[in-house]
């Protein structure tokens, strides 16, 4: 499984929207400074989550984006998918006659549903509360 950097940047602005949710619509200037990304190839990505549903958007001097449902609603497989499509798809086997062809197809089968279990488990308030961990165990106190 390889994901694209699609798949990194697209989490990055659904948790710092995760982060704010609640505070109204979110610009992508913002979201793009504070996740180091190009703000044109973010709204690009911003736009295929909107198509899939998982962020909304609004026009305007006000506007911005938004989660389109809550954080703990929302699974990394959705995400995933939104940006880079069937991205564990193993492809069909060459020839399902062959023994080395099937028992390959069932190691990348098992692998893909391991995959799946692990992502469809874990939703974006998941690792929005395991950020807040990370954030707070760097903090020092004297």
């Amino acid at each position: 499984m390889r994901l694209s950097i699609k798949g990194d940047y697209g989490v990055r602005a659904m948790l710092d929207l995760a982060e704010r949710a609640g505070q109204g619509p979110v610009q992508s200037e913002a979201i793009a400074h504070r996740q180091e990304v190009s703000e044109a190839y973010l709204d690009q990505l911003l736009t295929l989550l909107r198509r899939a549903g998982l962020v909304k958007s609004t026009r305007g001097p006000r506007g911005g984006h938004e989660l389109a449902r809550p954080a703990a609603a929302i699974t990394l497989t959705q995400v995933l998918t939104a940006l880079e499509g069937d991205f564990l798809d193993v492809g069909p086997a060459a020839d399902g006659t062959l023994p080395s062809v099937r028992v390959q197809r069932e190691v990348w089968d098992q692998v893909r549903l391991a995959a799946h279990g692990i992502l469809d488990g874990t939703t974006i308030q998941t690792l929005l509360e395991r950020q807040a961990e990370l954030t707070a165990q760097v903090r020092y106190y004297i």
